[in-house]
């Protein structure tokens, strides 16, 4: 009873020829003694049909049958009548008349219904995952990330890049997360650290000549779980000799062209759209806008000054003085802000409540705003409501300088951290973008480069300079001659790509110059010693002639993600841990035994 054909392979052509198929029974229905089996597998469904003169153990045996019983049958496949015909399968012009039928392994009684999607909760459908994982939706998305995995590979391997692997088990080195930890069984008291990501050893590829690298590569880091996230994860990782950003995004689009043509059959274009990080956090409070709508941010402080409104007065003040502060210290920030954002009135379904502009307040204290003031364009046009009344002198000149127009709806946030007022409204931005439907459905794409970051960030606790993504970025050449002296205005040769509000992809070109990855090291605070005990292997791989070189590396798992319009990872990995990194299948992280702790000559402390 070995298949000679699958659940979705049948078709009119076929109708007479004798077939087995293999499968679960999707669905059973019982019609005046004849007997309907939906029976599936991962390429479809077929329906089978145990007739009226059917031999009665063939009838005993479908009558037994329940959802998800494993069973194997046999018989003649015959077009089915015009009005018994289902248009919503592709198998549905035929049926087998079953002549055999053996059940190859019975089913308990299923904790949750399996159907196109599950209904259950997550700590469930992660405990029973290879149930869950035969749901249509499910069995869909894992195959659109391997077509995905396969798409990659035939593009980059056409582009003459070679698939190299590089070691799970490494040293351990600062990367912006805590390391997963791996104590060495041989050496007590000392540990291998599991890869954030490849960064060093695809550095020290492009020193031993390999100038197209890539890999499909499993990266860990102990963090805080959420929706696009999880201490296990896959990137593709990426990087060129011999190149500088242009030749990077270049060949990152083409990339991204070649995987969505294949998998999805969309046709991106040959260039994305490009914002410096500036523009980015100005325009959309966000280095990761959603730009499938518009909704730009805009600088309300012009009308501050002659305003009545007290709070905004503060904001400025309070952020001119912090600015004037830290100069004086040689530390660069851009002041206080007041900005807005203007919610027209055709987008909106009703008018806003006040009910409902509260709620867009709390989301916006989220994000440390101290409030969220409005104002509504009236007939006139004119502003009220709000804090209409400290900016009526101003009326016209307010509305005309937004763009906004009757029934529109103003919303405005001030802080003295131009950052925080940035940030805030941009949350309140993404927020409208879901509530008002404004993204045009989750299969529209759009892409975009986010460039000119920040090379370094401040960091008030520790009085001290950090780098604001690594320590391995390039500086832009304008700014090599004041690094030290002026480090907030260094831009790094840094570039993020952006889909659909998520950052997809970050990259940047790398320092392959030993004097001046000195340089930075000095800068956020590594002394020479430390540099050598964390990065001496790289440092000194960097004497030999290292090429200038260059990277990126796409989320595997949130690209996939995208492009199956869902909005968590967990949907496109086959075995996911939870919210709380936790694996509700296998239960782990688990407890070890005495004799294993004994072995790698650790022990747990009392209490913990």
């Amino acid at each position: 009873m070995k298949r000679t054909t699958t659940c979705g392979a049948l078709r009119p052509a076929d109708a007479g020829r004798t077939v087995i198929l293999n499968g679960w029974v999707h669905r059973r229905r019982d019609h005046g003694g004849i007997s309907f089996i939906n029976l599936r597998d991962r390429y479809g469904v077929t329906q089978a049909v145990v007739d009226q003169d059917a031999p009665a153990q063939i009838k005993a045996l479908a009558a037994e049958l329940r959802n998800e019983y494993c069973v194997a049958l046999e018989g003649p496949v015959r077009r089915r009548p015009d009005d018994m015909v289902n248009p919503d399968m592709p198998t549905g012009e035929i049926e087998v008349l079953v002549t055999r039928l053996v059940i190859l392994n019975r089913c308990d009684v299923l904790p949750f219904q399996i159907g196109d999607e599950s209904s259950a909760g997550e700590d469930l459908r992660l405990k029973y995952r290879y149930l869950d994982l035969r749901s249509a939706g499910m069995q869909n998305r894992v195959r659109l990330r391997g077509e995905v995995s396969f798409a990659v590979r035939e593009w980059m391997g056409a582009q003459g890049f070679y698939e190299i692997e590089t070691p799970t088990f490494i040293k351990s080195t600062p990367e912006g997360a805590r390391d997963y930890l791996v104590p060495s069984r041989l050496y007590p008291g000392r540990f291998y650290a599991l890869p954030q990501s490849p960064q060093l050893y695809k550095q020290l590829l492009m020193v031993a000549g390999f100038d197209k690298y890539f890999q499909i590569a499993r990266c860990y880091r102990d963090e805080d779980a959420r929706g696009d996230r999880q201490p296990e994860f896959t990137q593709i990782d990426i990087e060129m000799s011999f190149v500088d950003r242009e030749d990077v995004l270049s060949m990152t689009e083409g990339l991204m062209g070649h995987v969505f043509k294949k998998t999805l059959g969309v046709e991106l274009p040959a260039k994305f759209r490009r914002l410096t990080w500036e523009e980015a956090q100005e325009r959309y409070g966000s280095d990761k806008p959603d730009l499938r709508f518009d909704l730009p941010l805009q600088d309300f402080s012009p009308f501050v000054e002659t305003g009545g409104f007290q709070a905004f007065k503060d904001a400025l003040t309070q952020g001119e003085a912090a600015r004037r502060a830290a100069a004086q210290k040689g530390v660069s920030i851009p002041g206080g802000a007041v900005k807005a954002l203007v919610v027209p009135a055709a987008l909106m379904p009703a008018p806003y409540s006040r009910k409902q502009i509260e709620e867009l307040e709390a989301h916006a204290k989220i994000y440390k705003a101290k409030g969220l003031a409005w104002m509504k364009v009236a007939p006139g046009p004119v502003l009220e409501s709000g804090v209409s009344k400290f900016f009526a002198d101003q009326g016209a000149a307010v509305i005309s300088a937004l763009g906004a127009g009757p029934g529109d709806l103003i919303l405005l946030v001030a802080d003295s951290r131009r950052g925080i007022a940035n940030t805030a409204l941009g949350a309140v931005r993404s927020r409208l973008g879901r509530d008002l439907s404004l993204s045009g459905g989750a299969l529209r794409f759009e892409f975009a480069w986010i460039v000119d970051f920040p090379m370094f960030e401040f960091n008030e606790e520790e009085n001290r300079w950090e780098a604001a993504h690594h320590m391995f970025t390039w500086p832009q050449e304008k700014y090599h001659d004041t690094l030290e002296s002026d480090p907030g205005s260094v831009k790094g040769d840094l570039y993020d790509l952006v889909l659909n509000g998520f950052e997809l992809a970050s990259g940047s070109i790398r320092i392959h110059d030993p004097s001046l990855q000195k340089r930075i090291f000095n800068i956020v605070g590594f002394d020479n010693e430390e540099a050598e005990r964390r990065f001496g292997f790289l440092t000194e791989a960097f004497k030999y002639g290292a090429p200038p070189h260059g990277g990126i590396a796409p989320g595997l798992d949130r690209l996939v993600m995208i492009m199956a319009g869902e909005t968590s990872i967990k949907e496109v990995i086959a075995f996911p841990k939870n919210s709380f990194a936790v694996s509700p299948l296998d239960d782990s992280p688990g407890i070890v035994d005495a004799k294993q702790l004994n072995e790698l000559h650790l022990a747990i402390k009392p209490g913990s």
